[in-house]
């Protein structure tokens, strides 16, 4: 225990490790499903590390297979896996700071300008405030909507808003209808609730900090949070105008919408399919033009220390400006009038490298385990799976046992592998005293 203590890197990925294994075997009990029967082992693991790693995809008809008792623990799994990442970010980063010389510790602190050493309560608390009380407002709007209008008594409208509430947050993506939400698709009140909900968890938390304190005065927000916000912006704003052009006259998802409808509908899956996992619309008879967006919005994903997974928009645009600066021809990558260090730059390159690495490794495995399966599927499934979004083409289900451990483990290393791999990176940082002679190979 005192070398966990000492190298919390080991800690993370063993605390959610243990979590996953009780998921799986209270999922396992009969008194878990509808019918009280026995689950599959590799149907609760595959559950259990869906819930835990906020991901939402499913192997089984989740509002028909699971009973009260087996929807409760899926939505005490999401929470646990979505505070406990965000906490446990948190706890790395000081521990991360402590370890670290005291320039690097001043660093540290100035880019996150919110992790400071003495402020751990005080930090852990508005994290844990901010959560329910986001969580709070979503479902008191979603509760109060399907209460009012769709005829839901008080309890299950209650019990649907917070289910939904804390899925849209941490971004997990499990429904209590067997179509997602696709019912709910033109209904702004639930669209732009469980919207805002994904939207908010999936920045983090170091950004949702900042942007809110200086929100006044967005020059002054650090590199990471500029890159944040306004690359969330962005990603949002092309990934909308990309489905309206792909699907406006598809009749299977947003052909037969009026323009409002189509436009909220539109708005709702872009910002639901990057970290959320919600289908607004059926995924699954998209036009064949709209996979490869879905695919690079959901392998993108959301913010750094936040419940979404992906490689994280801040390393994706950082990538984008070392591409702008190679251009151009500048000796430095500068964002905002501040010089990105090129260790930053290193490892944006590493993260996003590896995870190409894995979803390309990962859709060959699947395509040898599964017969016949078309490649998009089985990318759009990995892809899925790695960047912990959820949405599905409906393969999932049709996978074999070998097929279902494949995806768990993607599953499992893209929750916890980004923050463990990004802390390695940093306790490993070493101060040579010496440099080997310069050379330039060819490239390109």
């Amino acid at each position: 225990m005192r070398r966990l203590l000492r190298k919390p890197v080991r800690l993370v990925p063993l605390g959610f490790l243990a979590v996953i294994l009780v998921g799986t075997g209270l999922l396992m009990l009969p008194w878990a499903t509808s019918e009280q029967r026995h689950t599959p082992f590799v149907t609760a693991l595959f559950t259990s590390t869906s819930a835990v790693s906020v991901t939402g995809l499913t192997v089984t008809d989740t509002p028909n297979y699971w009973n009260h008792f087996g929807l409760v623990t899926i939505t005490v799994l999401t929470q646990l896996g979505g505070l406990g990442i965000l906490t446990g970010a948190s706890l790395v980063i000081l521990a991360v700071s402590r370890q670290l010389g005291l320039r690097n510790r001043l660093l540290v602190q100035a880019e996150t300008a919110e992790f400071g050493l003495g402020d751990l309560r005080r930090l852990l608390v508005r994290i844990a405030a901010t959560v329910f009380v986001t969580e709070a407002l979503v479902a008191a709007v979603v509760g109060g909507r399907v209460w009012l209008v769709y005829d839901y008594t008080p309890g299950r409208a209650l019990w649907s808003a917070v289910f939904h509430s804390v899925q849209a947050f941490n971004n997990g993506g499990f429904t209590l209808y067997s179509d997602s939400l696709v019912a709910f698709g033109r209904d702004p009140w639930v669209t732009l609730s469980l919207s805002a909900g994904a939207i908010v968890g999936g920045l983090g938390f170091p950004a949702i900090f900042e942007a809110t304190r200086e929100w006044r005065r967005p020059t002054r927000w650090t590199v990471a949070t500029k890159l944040t916000v306004w690359g969330s912006v962005v990603l949002t704003v092309v990934g909308v105008v990309y489905l309206l052009l792909a699907e406006w006259f598809n009749p299977y998802t947003i052909g037969t919408y009026d323009v409002p409808g189509k436009v909220l509908a539109a708005f709702g899956q872009i910002a639901l399919s990057r970290t959320g996992g919600f289908d607004l619309v059926n995924v699954d008879r998209l036009t064949e033009e709209s996979y490869p967006m879905f695919v690079g919005l959901m392998f993108v994903g959301g913010g750094s220390a936040s419940t979404a997974g992906g490689i994280k928009v801040s390393t994706f645009f950082l990538l984008g400006f070392a591409i702008w600066a190679e251009l151009r021809g500048e000796p430095d990558i500068t964002v905002g009038r501040r010089r990105v260090s090129p260790s930053s730059q290193r490892q944006a390159l590493t993260v996003a490298l590896l995870s190409v690495a894995l979803v390309a490794v990962g859709t060959v495995v699947l395509i040898a385990l599964t017969a016949q399966v078309p490649f998009y599927a089985a990318l759009f499934e990995v892809t899925s799976a790695f960047s912990t979004t959820g949405l599905s083409v409906g393969l999932s289900q049709q996978l074999s046992p070998a097929g279902q451990y494949a995806l768990t483990a993607l599953m499992y290393v893209g929750r916890v592998g980004p923050l463990t791999l990004g802390s390695a990176i940093a306790l490993n940082t070493r101060r040579r005293l010496y440099r080997y002679p310069e050379e330039q190979p060819i490239v390109g």
